[in-house]
C-alpha cells in the first residue's frame, strides 16, 4: 500500500490518542469508588439484617411488656373493686374472703411490677444495640454518599476528557485515506492495541526490537511512501527522520 509519509505521521498521532482512550476508559472502570462503594454495599447488607434481626427483637419485648402492661392494669382493677367492697360490705365472712383475695393480689402485682421493671431493662438494652446498628448505618449512608459523589466527579472529569480525545481522534481519522484508516484499524485489532509504530534508531517502538540485516535493508531500500510492517510485531512501521537509517 501506497502513503504519503505526512499520512503515515498521522498514524501516530492516532495511535497516541487510541492508547490514551484506552487508559482512559480503564480509568472509568478502575475508579476506587467502584471498589469502595461494592464493599460498602455488602457492609450495609450485613447492617440491615442486623437492623432487623435487633429491631425485631424490640418488638417481641415491646409486645411482652404491653402484655404484662395489661395484666397488671386488671390486676388493679381487681384490687380496686375488691377494696371498694370490702369498704360497702357488712359480712365478716365475704370481708375475710375478700381480704385473702387482696392478699393473692397484691402478691401477683408485685410479681407482675418485678417481671415488668425486668422487661423494661430488657428493652432499654435492645433499643440501646438497634441505635448502635442505626448509627452504623447512617455512617455507611454517609461514606455512600461521599463516594458517590467523588466517583461522579472523577466519572465526569474523565467523560469530558473522552468526549476531547474521540473528536480528536475522529479529525485525525478523517485526515487519512480510508485504505490507510482501515489498515490501521485491522491492525490495531489484531496487535492488541499496538497498530503503528515509530521506526526510531532502526528499533520499532511497538516492540523495541532492532531491526538488522535483510529486514533493515528491506527498510532502507523502500520508498518513502511504501507502507512498511515491523517484522516482529506486525505494526506499521512509520519512518521519519529519527529512524536512523
Amino acid at each position: 500500500m501506497k502513503a504519503s509519509p505526512a499520512e503515515q505521521k498521522e498514524l501516530l498521532r492516532l495511535q497516541a490518542l487510541d492508547i490514551r482512550l484506552q487508559q482512559v476508559e480503564h480509568q472509568t472502570k478502575a475508579l476506587p469508588q467502584h471498589a469502595e462503594l461494592k464493599e460498602l454495599a455488602v457492609t450495609a447488607d450485613k447492617t440491615r439484617m442486623t437492623l432487623g434481626t435487633r429491631s425485631g427483637a424490640v418488638e417481641d419485648i415491646r409486645t411482652e411488656l404491653r402484655r404484662i402492661e395489661s395484666d397488671v392494669d386488671v390486676v388493679e382493677k381487681r384490687i380496686a373493686r375488691d377494696s371498694d367492697r370490702v369498704k360497702h360490705t357488712s359480712s365478716v365472712k365475704d370481708v375475710q374472703a375478700l381480704e385473702t383475695e387482696l392478699a393473692a393480689l397484691r402478691k401477683r402485682l408485685l410479681a407482675l411490677e418485678e417481671i415488668e421493671i425486668a422487661v423494661m431493662e430488657r428493652l432499654e438494652e435492645a433499643e440501646a444495640a438497634v441505635a448502635v446498628v442505626e448509627a452504623e448505618r447512617d455512617a455507611i449512608a454517609a461514606r455512600v454518599a461521599e463516594a458517590e459523589q467523588a466517583r461522579d466527579l472523577n466519572l465526569a472529569d474523565l467523560n469530558r476528557q473522552l468526549g476531547e480525545l474521540r473528536r480528536d481522534r475522529a479529525a485525525i481519522a478523517g485526515s487519512i485515506t480510508d485504505d490507510l484508516a482501515a489498515l490501521y484499524e485491522k491492525r490495531f485489532v489484531s496487535g492488541r492495541g499496538n497498530a503503528a509504530a515509530l521506526l526510531r534508531a532502526r528499533t520499532c517502538s511497538g516492540c523495541t526490537m532492532t531491526l538488522t540485516g535483510s529486514d533493515l535493508d528491506a527498510v532502507r531500500s523502500s520508498p518513502a511512501d511504501e507502507v512498511l510492517f515491523c517484522p516482529d510485531c506486525g505494526a506499521i512501521l512509520v519512518r521519519t527522520e529519527e529512524s536512523g537509517i
